[in-house]
């Protein structure tokens, strides 16, 4: 299967250019998920604006995202007052003031790239600390009557992102792990079908030797799974299902470790979906391939039909015009 990149390849694509050679640029695309950015040069060609607009940014501004933005994008981050309207974040790119080396200024291109990652990637790096926070003031009960006592488990707050319509990614920390539950949408039977069998690839994927450390999945359809059962206005339809992954701390261990997880599992909706298609598209080809060879088939099969000679009495052939 393939991985989808988390950086926009746009993004990265047309600062490269822009870093060889200042030309003017206006360049609006859209993501996953429909996040919107444009790329423009509305003061002068040395001056890039790169700005994002993400459905959930009212949800990530509530978990730190623009915080967490100032810290990544020291320098480039403009004021929200200065936002390019219609936008939730704008980064201005001096290109007088870029690195000189090469390899500076291939990482800095990298780390642009990456705003919508570091965008989404607030509410979990909360959760993370969050759990390390409980991990530190948990105790476990004590006394002779543990056993009779129901496990103890200390809960940080339920993060909800409603990253799509009708969809939305909640986040939880306790002291020993972070759970993640994704909520999705099949519009199509053939999609929940085919969602089936990949997801409960990935449950059945665990139980190999070398996958023992992956986080645990497992999925539920229809009925939300019992930490977000208690959220209002979820939905209890056949085409809803619902994905949890527990993360457990080694899967988030130091910060680089942390931001790939981060990486992978936000963008897990759009890699599912993007395989359902993909499933898709390769089964009509090959539906259409067999049709083609079964026509060459029938084909084969037709009798000839022998054309007799026909005369009339006096010994005339008939002819056929």
């Amino acid at each position: 299967m393939i991985l989808l990149e988390s950086h926009s390849v746009i993004i990265h694509d047309v600062l490269t250019d822009r870093f060889e050679k200042a030309s003017r640029a206006d360049i609006q695309f859209v993501d996953y998920d429909n996040v919107r950015f444009r790329l423009s040069t509305p003061e002068a060609k040395t001056v890039l604006l790169l700005s994002m607009a993400i459905q959930c940014w009212p949800d990530l501004a509530r978990y730190g995202a623009r915080e967490h933005l100032e810290q990544e994008y020291a320098g480039f981050l403009l004021p929200e007052a200065q936002t390019e309207p219609e936008y939730n974040v704008s980064l201005t790119i001096d290109l007088d003031k870029i690195p000189a080396g090469a390899e500076d200024r291939a990482a800095l291109v990298s780390h642009l790239s990456l705003l919508k990652r570091n965008a989404l990637s607030a509410p979990f790096l909360a959760s993370f600390a969050e759990q390390a926070s409980l991990q530190a003031s948990y105790k476990e009960p004590a006394g002779a009557q543990v056993a009779d006592l129901p496990p103890a488990e200390a809960r940080g707050e339920l993060k909800v992102v409603n990253y799509r319509e009708q969809e939305a990614m909640f986040i939880q920390a306790s002291h020993d792990r972070v759970t993640v539950v994704f909520s999705t949408v099949f519009k199509e039977e053939t999609d929940r079908v085919y969602g089936r069998v990949f997801l409960q690839e990935f449950v059945d994927a665990r139980k190999l030797q070398h996958l023992q450390s992956a986080p645990q999945v497992s999925y539920s359809s229809r009925e939300p799974p019992l930490e977000i059962r208690h959220v209002p206005g979820l939905q209890r339809t056949e085409d809803v299902g619902y994905v949890t992954f527990t993360l457990f701390p080694r899967h988030f261990a130091n910060p680089a470790q942390a931001l790939a997880t981060i990486a992978r599992i936000q963008l897990f909706r759009d890699y599912l979906h993007y395989h359902i298609k993909c499933s898709k598209a390769y089964m009509h080809s090959r539906m259409r391939h067999r049709v083609a060879e079964f026509l060459k088939v029938l084909n084969r099969a037709k009798p000839e039909v022998a054309t007799a000679e026909r005369k009339t009495a006096s010994g005339r052939t008939f002819r056929s015009r």
